[in-house]
């Protein structure tokens, strides 16, 4: 059975093309063979610009028009894949993806055809956490409960905190809990050390693998690096369907 993960959140900046790239690197490490991994982001594809993740790019929008062809396009690929699949979807798209993903079942037409759809939602801190949240629970709302959610927690732009309630706490999470099979915590960085490591690693495009192993940074830049990249691989080892 091969994994579709895909990423949507109706908010744009939030981390989705960087969990995209993790999501992809993990199952690399987990199986040792890189999964299919597709960027529809008509705006910034930064999932695009990872070569050694030989992403694919598909832009869904065209003319700020959804081009429904192209949505088909997608699951061709899906549909044809004999491995897991990455998918980072841009937030210019995300309503009519996810409306097209609902009304013409596609959950239910990978499954016939041997795939699982896994949805991958992030909440951040900040200004975009009222935002974050809202998303996550239009999601579970509108999508059929045989759908698996994932969770991601990016605090890089502040704790997801609201009226002193962490988000296990808050309402949102209370109403669909038993949709959510993971949560994962995207470790908070001190800006001068591992987010400046980060933050170069991104802009360069690079894995973890080549930042680590990338003899231009310094010793302790490529330490921080691995550590980070321990931190999340350690969650996503006690995830069951990736």
């Amino acid at each position: 059975m091969a994994k579709i993960h895909m990423l949507l959140q109706g908010k744009g900046g939030v981390g989705k093309s960087l969990i995209s790239s993790i999501l992809a690197q993990y199952i690399q490490y987990k199986h040792n063979i890189l999964p299919c991994c597709i960027d529809t982001d008509p705006v910034n594809s930064t999932f695009g610009g990872y070569r050694s993740l030989n992403v694919k790019t598909l832009h869904l929008l065209e003319n700020d028009e959804i081009n429904t062809r192209n949505i088909d396009t997608l699951i061709e690929w899906i549909a044809a894949t004999n491995i897991d699949a990455v998918i980072d979807n841009g937030a210019a798209t995300f309503v009519p993806l996810a409306h097209y993903i609902i009304s013409n079942q596609i959950a239910d037409l990978l499954e016939t055809m041997g795939h699982k759809l896994i949805v991958h939602t992030v909440i951040t801190g900040g200004q975009a956490l009222v935002d974050t949240i809202n998303g996550f629970a239009q999601l579970v709302k509108q999508f059929p409960e045989n759908i698996e959610f994932v969770v991601w927690l990016n605090e890089f732009w502040g704790k997801i905190e609201a009226q002193s309630k962490n988000f296990e706490e808050m309402k949102a999470y209370k109403d669909y809990k038993n949709r959510v099979s993971t949560i994962i915590r995207i470790p908070s960085v001190k800006e001068e050390t591992f987010g400046k490591d980060i933050s170069e690693m991104l802009k360069n495009k690079q894995t973890f693998k080549e930042a680590i192993e990338d003899k231009n940074l310094s010793i302790m830049s490529r330490q921080r690096l691995n550590i980070y990249k321990d931190k999340i691989f350690t969650q996503l080892n006690l995830m069951a369907d990736i």
